[in-house]
């Protein structure tokens, strides 16, 4: 189904676009995935997952969840499970790097200086992230811009820069650093709001010291000083009046006080982050969004969990071994749950100006850059998609014969109004986009 803006119907009719309020509320042309909001958000976990407690035991309706995916029960009628995606970008790196820095961009590292585990060094990606490609699409037409475009936020992301921290890319060359410092997003996303609160502030000192000023000149100069006043008033209601309308629709978060971004403080930022998340697509700050846990080679030490080894370390451990199976079960499970509260947050929050919720209208997606930790495949890469916008057939598990994950990106493009052909290396786009449907 081919999507088409408001804008486009009545270009398409010869009819003039100064009658875009008049269709605004028209049921049929809104029913159309464009014709309503229409948001992206991709989940970031790393290391692989564990297949025998991950994949449904066959493609089809759901019927019940393997224990990783348990979480999500509440949301099985709108969760669509794709197995059998692979990343088959080659070239050089690691299948850390290239699982990391091509998850999202679906085309191949530059030649560079930083080493991998194995193989061939490697530079940043060569082109754009999906997420961006997004950002600017909508950002390029009126009805769909928003303050910010994108927003990308981590959890105990390494400060480091380097293709193991870095799955945003806004043009060949160019990483996007996310943000993982819950009160820096804070006073990036309110900031503006409290400056308009101090000029008000302003605006009633100098009338008081109008006042004072008037009470020592001459009457003709005191007629003028209230003149202007009156004027000045005036303007201050004028402000006043703007604030209600650009109000927030729902008001920001309270963050919990003195926490500091670290290993051990990963489930407080975590649910502070998804507060920040859902506060700004409930105010329309933007429709595209990241959230990004650790890194590619992420060695979180999960001590809330009862688990003292690193991620990554307990991810290379053989799958005989079966303590760090059952731990690394754990992990993926504390990874679901978050998506599950996430998901409960959108699902628990209107949408502003519409019907239905937040996730009516956002696509999450939940991903890694490996399907398995030990064997460093690129293959079966995890790919749980949860909610609405796209009009994709939900609520069943779907096996691919190692479908490009280019695919899966031109797929979601083209059903938020985004027509390309291909997306990354075009050569990884021959099958076409996935048929979701």
């Amino acid at each position: 189904m081919k999507t088409t803006t408001r804008r486009d119907f009545l270009r398409n009719l010869g009819l003039s676009t100064a009658l875009l309020p008049f269709i605004s509320n028209l049921p049929s042309v809104a029913s159309t995935p464009a014709g309503r909001k229409q948001r992206l958000l991709v989940v970031f976990s790393p290391n692989g997952i564990v297949p025998n407690q991950f994949w449904p035991d066959a493609p089809g309706e759901h019927t019940t969840f393997k224990r990783i995916l348990a979480p999500l029960e509440p949301f099985r009628d709108r969760t669509l499970i794709l197995q059998g995606i692979a990343n088959k970008v080659r070239g050089d790196g690691d299948s850390h790097m290239r699982g990391m820095s091509c998850l999202l961009t679906g085309i191949e590292l530059f030649p560079g200086n930083i080493q991998g585990g194995s193989d061939t060094p490697a530079g940043w990606a060569s082109g754009i992230s999906i997420d961006q490609e997004l950002k600017n699409f909508f950002q390029s037409r009126p009805e769909t811009r928003t303050r910010f475009g994108s927003l990308e936020l981590g959890v105990a992301v390494p400060k480091r820069a380097d293709v193991w921290t870095r799955m945003c890319y806004a043009g060949p060359n160019k990483p996007v650093a996310p943000q993982d410092d819950p009160y820096q997003v804070f006073a990036t996303i309110y900031g503006e709001m409290k400056e308009k609160e101090a000029v008000t502030s302003i605006l009633d000192d100098l009338q008081d010291d109008l006042r004072k000023l008037a009470a020592k000149v001459s009457s003709e100069d005191r007629q003028m000083l209230n003149e202007h006043a009156a004027l000045v008033r005036q303007m201050e209601k004028d402000l006043q009046g703007n604030a209600k309308q650009a109000a927030l629709a729902h008001p920001a978060p309270k963050l919990e006080a003195g926490i500091l971004p670290d290993n051990d403080t990963i489930p407080q930022v975590s649910r502070m982050q998804i507060d920040l998340l859902v506060n700004a697509f409930a105010n329309d700050f933007t429709r595209v969004a990241t959230l990004q846990y650790t890194n590619s080679v992420g060695n979180a030490k999960m001590k809330w969990l009862g688990i003292e080894e690193g991620h990554h370390t307990l991810s290379h451990d053989p799958d005989l071994n079966e303590v760090s199976q059952e731990k690394l079960t754990k992990i993926n499970v504390w990874f679901c749950q978050e998506l599950a509260h996430l998901l409960t947050r959108l699902a628990s929050t209107r949408e502003p100006g519409g019907e239905g919720s937040l996730l009516d209208n956002t696509l999450v997606i939940w991903t890694n850059e490996l399907g398995k930790g030990n064997s460093h495949t690129l293959d079966n890469i995890p790919f749980v998609l949860v909610g609405g916008g796209c009009g994709f057939k939900m609520g069943r598990a779907l096996k691919f014969e190692r479908a490009a994950h280019n695919c899966l990106w031109v797929s979601i493009a083209q059903r938020m109004g985004h027509q390309i052909e291909t997306f990354g290396n075009p050569k990884l786009c021959e099958g076409g986009p996935l048929d979701l449907a």
